[in-house]
């Protein structure tokens, strides 16, 4: 039984849903959003809830089920409320800056890494060493902050390198650390 598909949905004021055989589309104070869903799902819209409803009970149906839900539910949060993930840097020399819509990196490479801001997201520093990236979708937002990471991730050593705010680090033991 799939418990996060049976759940409805509620739609907070300000967000309106359209769905046109499958492809719904969201719109709220913050942008619109839309996405084709399977077929095999039935989305139902009464008043400011939504559910989902799928024709069987095998697995696949149930994965689709969740998933779908899921996806739904991020589009109506992303509309009305937006997502955002912090990412800080820690090492010498290791900084952050914003020239209009590129975030210039300077993580202890010979250059500078730059990175453009994909459509709907936008990059914030607000202290040289730490960075926001926002936007309505989740998808685009965790792939930006992830892609940004990849630049230096933290070594296991020191912990030098770009990690999400709260991201613990595996410290390893050095071989005269003992």
């Amino acid at each position: 039984m799939s418990r996060i598909g049976n759940k409805a949905i509620v739609l907070p004021a300000g967000v309106e849903i359209t769905n046109k055989d499958n492809l719904v589309t969201v719109k709220g104070p913050k942008g619109e959003l839309s996405r084709e869903f399977s077929k095999d799902i039935e989305i139902k819209v009464d008043g400011s809830e939504i559910t989902l409803h799928r024709p069987n009970d095998s697995k696949a149906m149930k994965m689709i089920h969740g998933t779908s839900r899921a996806n739904l539910n991020n589009m109506v949060v992303g509309v009305s409320e937006g997502f955002k993930k912090e990412l800080e840097m820690q090492g010498v020399g290791y900084r952050a800056q914003l020239q209009g819509q590129k975030l210039v990196l300077s993580v202890g490479k010979s250059h500078q890494d730059e990175v453009t801001a994909p459509e709907g997201i936008t990059f914030e520093v607000p202290s040289a060493t730490s960075i926001i990236v926002s936007g309505i979708n989740k998808e685009v937002v965790g792939q930006t902050a992830a892609y940004i990471r990849s630049l230096r991730t933290p070594e296991p050593y020191k912990g030098k390198g770009i990690r999400y705010v709260g991201e613990y680090v595996r410290r390893k033991e050095g071989k005269t650390g003992k």
